[in-house]
């Protein structure tokens, strides 16, 4: 297999661990594999190289360390900037990269090896399958952030797990034990945190051995027949609109200061 490269300053590396599978795999430990913005370029930036081709026909994305991903690296902002560096971030490279997963042609595979929270629940989302180790914890965070998910999210939430349980992720803000996750349908499989690893490589290897024109066209035809419908442009500037008012709340800033902190949030409703 080709040697591995290092993307992002290190954050991000690429390996190839069986034939014709491509691994990225989240590499800052320290900080819970965050998803800043040379992480999240890399992301978007590397999928449509390796959709070129046949040579990759299955793409991991796991992570290193006790953490899949803990999801957006808000607590780097500074307070002088936050609304606009928040959104900033929110908005266009975690789109970008996110879209870059969802578009890409061929089975993406998430082998969550550890906690997968916010951001980082979505990024395993996207994948079209998601292997997750024993004694990982999955959540979304928002609810107790003050802060007003993406449309583009929720629908990808909606379609793997339907609304009452996206309802369930974004109300309560209550993180799921890998076993939950598997019963409600957001992860496929749980196997021992020992074997996530090895199982992640071997149902990739599986996958990438099935027939390329199968791979891509079964996976855009079920896209499709899953996103047949769409919202009117109204209602999509709507919904972005709604997003975008929580970055300037005393809300949003009050809750990521009170996460960093572990404290109970002292909301103000504005």
């Amino acid at each position: 297999m080709a040697a591995q490269s290092e993307l992002a300053n290190g954050k991000l590396v690429l390996d190839h661990p069986a034939e014709a599978v491509a691994r990225l795999t989240l590499n800052n430990p320290e900080k819970r594999n965050p998803l800043d913005h040379e992480v999240l370029d890399a992301i978007a930036a590397t999928l449509p190289r390796l959709a070129q081709g046949i040579e990759t026909r299955c793409v991991v994305i796991t992570g290193t360390g006790g953490a899949f991903s803990a999801g957006y690296d808000i607590g780097a902002i500074v307070a002088e900037s936050f609304a606009e560096e928040a959104e900033a971030l929110v908005a266009h490279p975690f789109h970008e990269a996110m879209e870059a997963v969802s578009a890409h042609p061929y089975p993406v595979l998430g082998v969550l090896n550890g906690h997968a929270l916010g951001g980082g629940l979505e990024l395993a989302v996207r994948c079209d399958l998601r292997i997750c180790a024993a004694g990982a914890k999955l959540g979304m965070p928002p609810a107790k952030l003050g802060l007003i998910y993406g449309h583009t999210g929720l629908e990808r939430f909606i379609d793997v797990v339907g609304v009452a349980r996206t309802k369930e992720l974004f109300l309560v803000g209550r993180n799921l034990t890998a076993a939950r996750a598997a019963e409600i349908g957001l992860v496929n499989e749980v196997v021992a945190d020992d074997e996530i690893e090895r199982a992640g490589v071997a149902l990739a290897a599986e996958i990438a051995a099935n027939a390329p024109l199968a791979a891509t066209g079964n996976k855009r035809a079920i896209e499709t027949l899953a996103r047949s419908a769409r919202l009117t442009a109204d209602e999509e500037r709507e919904l972005i609109e709604l997003r975008e008012s929580c970055f300037s709340s005393e809300d949003f800033r009050e809750g990521v200061s009170a996460f960093a902190e572990k404290r109970a949030p002292r909301w103000r409703g504005r």
